[in-house]
């Protein structure tokens, strides 16, 4: 034990009984032995883990120079002296370690013992934890301050207390609740179901939860509300029930949500039930009244106007006085014969929501007029007949949305309330767009169904891509040529699809049958590719996916009759998607019952890859399989449909070995070769559609690669921040440097903190900047809106601000987290090239005099 001149003082206070804790348990806490003179003669791993002290350091030196304050000989004697007598000592001691930091310590001293005939004593110990006890204050606080509304009743439901969020959901001051009854406050009928519901809690003793209901509150009279509300019964000790607990949450959102998702599924069963444009017309018009609105018109273009030259502005027959120019096709009202008004159906009309003109079809929002005033100069003025109309029948709030689908603007859509009393408000402008939304397809596909030879011509411009962009990755080139030439268009398709990491997705595929309704078919399975590709799932698993879409469409069409009526049915439909890695050379690639790709190596050799076939689209529960071929740089890929390869002799062997020849020639651009081959292998109109996609292969320079390992250890973010800082100064994007720098923080921070390793980072410099983060968990990240009172959760919203865009794909190792940025746009001056990375085995810094150092 520490002599009186240098044992621990222990805090002020009485001295405290034995350690209630029993035993000391060695495996957890810090262990000394120290002997009757003060001397260290024990000294355990824990100890060094607490102070930082070695044993050697501490062995055979006096106890006293752990104290962070001055030693107090009348309380080290006092502890003595209860050790010696055998009961032990247990307090709170202030320690400082070895890094000078002071710690205070919970001790306990054993009864003295003998070591070699030298009085010893056990000392063992650990970090003090605080133990945090929630007083009066606090708990009032957070009743008080939830941001659930609570209230208790008495048993005559009369509220004796209720806390600051559900007087503000209310709107009642709190003085004018306590000692009344919901009926005395709430509006309306609200009251009467609360108070039987209470009043059943109290009878039978089990609670309500989560009991839902719609209604307005004095905090705001003129929009109706959600609330969720649940009762429980409050008892004494005695267990009678004594009272009522109500609590209650605003789930106006939520139910918004349900609103416009119920609202949209309805609308999809009672929109769209022909292919006649005035009848779908008058369906949206129908369904809307009353559900939503009061009155509603659709006006439509007499021409649809594209978005095939953006920027140019309205002219000729399209447009009026400064007034698109429509045709009334469908109208409904609450009052019988709509005698709101100014245009009847079948008259023109050119009606849009003053101070608007025409090119707020084309590139305008909804917009929303919560009150209408008749008497402002743009309904005075502009709009005199129809400002009369909204004085008499007190029409007083408007939402008028553009109707557009497949890039075509199509008329005008336009809902207003006067019955109703509430106004529309910002709530309403999704439900009425989604609404708008369904229409519009379905009047496109009647408008093209009705005008089958000039929507042909429109279809083989719109779902055939109007450039394919393959990045740094791939040159690429493409031919389609349609079986009926009138037409224009059938059911081959293929498609160039930019990925994350530099990748591009290539696809094509073959749609049974021709003309529009392959066509139409073709446009479904190249959105839902588009769609599956960018979730970035891998070749096989894309198929499996497409196959699923493919059944159920054809399930639809047979149930529906349509292939019975001359409908082209999309089950056999076949298609083959690849995914090319430039920085890795690979391509990964499946098919579903598709021909297999040619592969034209830079020596020249021809070969068709041993892809496993897969079964056509439609069949179901049968596996795709994917095959992965390293493609050396400068290797030609080619995707083509069945069309270009059967010939006249129809076989598919021969035709292979023709299209292998004619791919394989030399000399040629690859826009000429493309079209060459095609014409060469099909001299003369063919029965079948056919599609040829070339490629050619480029390898990420490793000058645009950088890479590093990321230890699982917060320290690692900030040196790997600098390492990213040196290598965007070695590719000259200075200007990248800041956000790159808190995307690679966050993303990394993650991985580390919520993921498992290895962990690697991996910069890419092509056409933009890629940074990407993999680890070894598969948990799909979420992108969060954290509240202003939240510590965290806003790293991937930052994420989001900061990049063009970013997603999450997976591997067989985990999952990779990217995101992109734009490039910043080159100034009047040179460009050098990048460099090597700054962690190549040279080290050197681009640009810079032989010998000099790298930086850091």
């Amino acid at each position: 034990m520490a002599s009186a001149d240098e044992g621990p003082p222990a805090r002020p206070g009485p001295l405290p009984s034995a350690d209630p804790r029993g035993p000391v348990r060695l495996s957890d806490d810090a262990v000394a032995v120290v002997a009757g003179d003060g001397t260290v003669i024990g000294w355990t791993l824990g100890a060094q883990a607490l102070l930082g002290y070695t044993a050697a350091e501490m062995v055979g030196r006096s106890a006293a120079l752990l104290l962070a304050g001055s030693p107090d000989p009348r309380r080290t004697a006092a502890v003595a002296a209860r050790s010696r007598a055998g009961s032990g000592w247990s307090g709170q001691i202030a320690l400082r370690g070895r890094d000078a930091r002071e710690i205070d310590v919970d001790v306990r001293v054993s009864a003295s013992f003998l070591i070699a005939g030298r009085e010893s004593f056990l000392l063992s110990g650990r970090e003090h934890t605080p133990h945090w006890t929630v007083d009066g204050s606090v708990l009032e606080g957070f009743l008080t301050r939830s941001p659930v509304g609570m209230a208790v009743m008495d048993p005559e439901l009369r509220y004796l207390w209720l806390n600051d969020t559900l007087e503000r959901f209310g709107g009642v001051p709190r003085e004018q609740r306590l000692g009344r009854r919901p009926a005395d406050v709430l509006p309306g009928l609200l009251a009467a179901p609360i108070e039987r519901l209470m009043r059943q809690v109290l009878a039978t003793g089990v609670p309500v939860t989560d009991y839902e209901y719609l209604g307005w509150s004095w905090a705001d009279p003129n929009r109706r509300r959600a609330y969720s509300s649940s009762f429980f019964p409050l008892a004494d000790a005695e267990e009678n029930r004594i009272g009522i607990g109500y609590m209650v949450l605003d789930v106006t959102d939520r139910w918004n949500a349900r609103r416009l998702l119920a609202l949209v599924n309805e609308a999809g069963a009672s929109i769209g039930s022909t292919l006649d444009v005035q009848r779908t017309a008058q369906e949206l018009a129908d369904f809307a009244v009353p559900r939503f609105a009061d009155f509603v018109f659709v006006d439509l273009l007499e021409t649809p106007l594209g978005r095939e030259r953006p920027g140019v502005p309205l002219l000729g027959t399209e447009v009026r006085g400064g007034k698109p120019r429509m045709i009334r096709m469908g109208m409904s009202s609450v009052r019988e014969g709509c005698p709101e008004a100014v245009v009847r159906v079948g008259e023109s009309v050119d009606f849009v929501p003053p101070p608007h003109d025409a090119h707020f079809l084309l590139d305008g929002d909804p917009v929303l007029l919560p009150l209408l005033d008749p008497d402002s100069h743009g309904w005075t003025v502009e709009q005199p007949a129809r400002a009369a109309r909204i004085r008499e029948f007190g029409l007083h709030s408007l939402i008028s949305v553009p109707m557009r689908a497949r890039d075509t603007v199509l008329g005008l859509t336009t809902f207003m309330r006067s019955q109703n009393p509430v106004p529309f408000d910002e709530d309403d402008v999704a439900p009425a767009r989604e609404l708008v939304a369904r229409a519009a397809v379905c009047v496109d596909n009647a408008r093209r169904y009705t005008r089958e030879h000039t929507a042909a011509l429109v279809l083989q411009e719109s779902l055939l891509p109007h450039t394919l962009r393959g990045g740094t990755a791939l040159d690429v080139a493409s031919s389609y040529l349609p079986a009926d030439a009138k037409d224009g268009v059938g059911g081959d398709w293929f498609d160039v699809i930019p990925l994350s990491g530099a990748r591009v997705g290539l696809v094509i595929g073959d749609v049974v049958g021709h003309g529009i309704s392959a066509a139409a078919t073709m446009g479904r399975l190249r959105t839902a590719v588009q769609t599956l590709a960018d979730m970035d799932l891998a070749p096989d698993e894309l198929l499996a996916r497409l196959d699923d879409l493919v059944l159920r469409l054809s399930e639809e069409e047979t149930a529906g009759g349509k292939a019975d009526r001359g409908g082209a049915t999309v089950l056999g439909a076949t298609c083959l998607y690849a995914v090319y890695d430039p920085a890795s050379r690979c391509c990964t690639m499946a098919r579903a019952g598709h021909p297999p790709p040619v592969v034209v190596t830079p020596d020249g050799a021809v070969s068709f890859p041993d892809l496993p076939s897969g079964p056509p689209l439609g069949l179901g529960g049968l596996p795709f399989e994917a095959l992965e071929v390293e493609l050396p740089e400068g290797s030609l890929l080619g995707l083509y449909t069945d069309g270009l390869i059967e010939g006249t002799d129809k076989d598919v062997e021969q035709g292979m070995a023709r299209l292998g020849r004619a791919v394989s020639r030399e000399g040629l651009p690859l826009d000429e070769l493309c079209s060459a081959v095609v014409k060469e292998l099909l001299p003369v109109p063919q029965p079948d559609d056919i599609a040829l996609l070339l490629a050619r292969t480029h390898a990420l320079s490793p000058d645009r690669l950088a890479s590093w390992d990321v230890p699982l250890d917060p320290a690692a973010v900030g040196v790997t921040r600098n390492q990213v800082a040196r290598r965007l100064e070695a590719w000259g994007l200075d200007e990248l440097t800041m956000t790159t720098e808190l995307i690679v923080s966050e993303l990394v921070t993650n991985a580390i903190r919520y993921a498992s390793g290895p962990v690697r980072l991996r910069l890419l410099l092509q056409s933009v900047l890629t940074c990407e983060v993999s680890d070894a968990s598969s948990t799909t990240p979420r992108l969060r809106h954290a509240r202003t009172t939240d510590e965290g959760g806003r790293g991937l919203f930052l994420v989001a601000q900061l990049a063009r865009r970013w997603g999450t794909r997976y591997t067989h190792r985990g999952k990779i987290i990217w995101a992109e940025q734009n490039l910043p746009t080159p100034g009047p001056g040179p460009v050098s090239p990048p460099g090597p990375p700054s962690d190549s085995p040279s080290g050197a810094v681009p640009g810079a005099p032989p010998g000099t150092p790298p930086p850091g």
